[in-house]
């Protein structure tokens, strides 16, 4: 939208609306706006996750053909990424998990 679109804009609001109710409606719209772009960013973030995560399960795919030997450096790369990221999330889970007895020690209870 140019300029002068937004003043024809403003000045029919203003005929229309009025001078009180105005700042309102501009205020109310311009909530509308930020919310759409923020659903817009948010689902654009998870389509680019998403396409991230699907590249790296075929370059996982490719290694595994390879039989994990001679890989290009763009496969190596995606290898290492993934193992970091298995690490994160074993290493995360482990801190969460409660210090609670193994079944051997459960059994020598009984």
């Amino acid at each position: 939208m140019g300029m002068w679109e937004l003043v024809v804009i403003f000045i029919v609001g203003l005929v229309v609306l009025g001078p009180e109710r105005l700042p309102v409606a501009i205020r109310t719209v311009s909530k509308w706006i930020k919310t759409a772009k923020s659903m817009a960013n948010s689902v654009k973030a998870e389509v680019s996750e998403e396409l991230r995560v699907h590249e790296l399960h075929e370059n996982l795919k490719k290694a595994e053909q390879q039989e994990l030997k001679d890989l290009s450096p763009e496969l190596q790369n995606s290898l290492t990424e993934l193992q970091k990221a298995a690490k994160s999330v074993t290493h995360s889970y482990k801190k969460n998990q409660p210090d609670a007895p193994n079944n051997n020690e459960r059994d020598e209870k009984k």
